[in-house]
């Protein structure tokens, strides 16, 4: 993109399946570097869509959010720099919580930038939520444990109904 040109914000991409308190933590860290945020729900409808359906990720994204002016959610299929064109960003957004994230991410990021010369911006999450993860949420959900100190009160009561319906636990 061109250094005049004006943009949306910056895109912040993920599965969110589920989106949990180390997500909200980087969208409101992007949202007060940058004022405006697209939450891009990046899904494959070629492939099952996870614990969560699309759209359902997206609404209980949205329930989390709706506390944030300028924060938006979109669903995107493709890479993510594609997204970042379609939503009109110059910056990608990262959490990192680990020295092996900034790995991963750093390829990541590279590539994006020589494909399609979007940047991205690494922020580190706070130490409190570092350790987690949308695959730990739902592990401990579906054997019956808490999340409620992990996830949005929404998605803790969605975690419960997909987990007590199957009763998964057992």
């Amino acid at each position: 993109m061109s250094p005049d040109r004006a943009t949306e914000g910056v895109l912040y991409p993920g599965s969110f399946d589920p989106i949990h308190l180390g997500h909200l933590d980087m969208i409101e860290q992007a949202h007060d570097l940058f004022g405006a945020v697209v939450v891009a729900i990046m899904h494959n409808p070629s492939k099952p869509s996870g614990l969560f359906g699309a759209e359902q990720r997206a609404d209980l994204v949205r329930d989390a959010i709706a506390n944030l002016d300028g924060v938006r959610v979109e669903l995107h299929t493709g890479l993510a720099v594609q997204a970042a064109e379609r939503a009109n960003v110059e910056f990608i957004v990262k959490g990192l919580r680990t020295a092996g994230d900034f790995e991963i991410e750093q390829q990541m990021a590279q590539n994006n930038h020589a494909v399609a010369g979007i940047r991205t911006v690494f922020l580190p999450c706070r130490p409190a939520l570092g350790y987690i993860s949308s695959r730990f949420v739902r592990e401990i959900a579906k054997y019956g444990g808490e999340t409620d100190h992990l996830v949005p009160p929404a998605v803790a009561a969605a975690l419960r109904t997909v987990f007590d319906a199957g009763d998964a636990g057992a």
